[in-house]
């Protein structure tokens, strides 16, 4: 009689264990990424050869093109677009840059931008911690900056934000499907 009622009991201390369990999300279908300037720094802060801090991150949810049509129709022109998926997206600089010649504050940051057939115009937001642009308030701008687009053969299927080095400092890269958009960022 023990041996049964010790079973029932661990089976039922079981069965509420398991139940209580909380079920692991589902995986998001534009995960968040992250980039830092320099390229790789917390491998290269591992091995010794990093400078004591990046310049900068970004952080952002990537979204796939799934053979949708971008630019133009998913994204509608001239609207203000959280430059990734969900979360708004995060520039973090950990020192004192200029964007475009124009001076930042080291800090967080929300980082848009307003897509067009030939220029994208990057706007640079002290709002953080958003989601989406659903909130974007224009009074929160910190700049604006108008860049140029490259159009490219090749689509890219992951929208992608990574910083390139250039002579002055980096350019901050965003690509997806057959456009490329840099913000130019010195030290």
């Amino acid at each position: 009689m023990k041996k049964v009622l010790f079973l029932l009991i661990t089976m039922i201390g079981v069965s509420a264990i398991s139940q209580a369990q909380p079920r692991v999300p589902e995986m998001d279908k534009s995960p968040m990424d992250m980039s830092y300037f320099p390229a790789n720094y917390p491998v290269l802060k591992l091995q010794g050869k990093a400078p004591a801090a990046p310049i900068a991150r970004i952080i952002y949810g990537r979204p796939q093109r799934d053979n949708r049509q971008i630019f133009g129709k998913l994204l509608e022109y001239g609207k203000v677009w959280r430059l990734g998926a969900n979360e708004s997206t995060e520039l973090e600089f950990f020192r004192n840059v200029k964007i475009a010649g124009k001076p930042v504050k080291k800090g967080r940051y929300t980082l848009y931008a307003i897509p067009d057939s030939s220029t994208w115009v990057f706007v640079l937001s002290k709002s953080i911690d958003t989601w989406g642009a659903f909130d974007y308030n224009a009074a929160n701008d910190i700049l604006r900056v108008t860049v140029p687009v490259e159009k490219q053969a090749e689509s890219v299927e992951d929208f992608s934000l990574f910083f390139d080095k250039t002579d002055t400092g980096c350019m901050l890269i965003a690509e997806w499907e057959y456009v490329k958009a840099g913000l130019p960022i010195s030290l």
